[in-house]
């Protein structure tokens, strides 16, 4: 796929990512414009936590940038990119998750959630001790377990709207991180220290990766539903 071995690469994927849920947030029915306002707090709220980590990782090479795909514009170490994905990623999966609600049933077993939260982070939890020596790992599994625990205690209405909207951004999540991780390309845009994962990968993606795209997305969720 020589099209895309160029320093654009980045920043048109960032594109495609935007570009449906953007034309969609006009349609009358979803009108995901209108939720804007109350989208971008919730962005910044999560950024607040992911911009920190990434700026640490990045200086300590846990994990590292290709500057080959992306246009070399920096700021605190990162890629220009890199702070657009932690908006434009993000605006992407509320957008699904505003979708399915308007589609399909708001009423959805907590009792089933509360306990698919409780298992997930006991699991996360011991992997966090396990895998203590490797960084990513470790504060990934740790963090996330901590937030889904906080479901378990809350319990809010919005938990199995939030789980089901998770699992169906999975397929865009394997689509947009295998590329980043050179799962189509002859270099991965992102690249992590093979010391700092448990090395166990879906296409060339950490499994790491969809742990922290759950935190990513819960804390928006979370933020963006308080405000209603």
């Amino acid at each position: 796929m020589e099209f895309i071995e160029n320093r654009f690469f980045y920043a048109i994927l960032l594109i495609l990512s935007m570009l449906y849920p953007f034309i969609q947030s006009f349609e009358k029915r979803i009108e995901y414009y209108k939720k804007w306002k109350r989208l971008l707090p919730s962005i910044i709220f999560m950024m607040l936590l992911f911009i920190p980590w990434d700026i640490y990782f990045t200086k300590n090479q846990i994990w590292s940038f290709n500057m080959d795909y992306t246009l070399g514009i920096q700021f605190l170490a990162l890629p220009i990119e890199e702070w657009l994905f932690f908006i434009i990623i993000p605006f992407a999966c509320v957008f699904i998750y505003e979708v399915l609600n308007y589609y399909f049933s708001k009423h959805l077993e907590l009792k089933t959630y509360r306990i698919l939260s409780l298992i997930l982070s006991i699991i996360l939890i011991v992997l966090s001790v396990i895998y203590s020596d490797r960084m990513y790992s470790m504060i990934c599994f740790t963090l996330t377990a901590t937030a889904l625990l906080l479901l378990v205690i809350y319990q809010p209405k919005w938990m199995g709207l939030f789980f089901r909207a998770y699992l169906i951004s999975l397929l865009p999540f394997l689509l947009v991180n295998g590329f980043l991780t050179g799962s189509f390309t002859t270099n991965p845009i992102v690249s992590y220290h093979e010391n700092h994962i448990i090395g166990l990968r879906i296409l060339n993606i950490p499994i790491e990766d969809s742990i922290y795209s759950l935190l990513m997305f819960l804390m928006v969720i979370g933020t963006y539903q308080k405000s209603t």
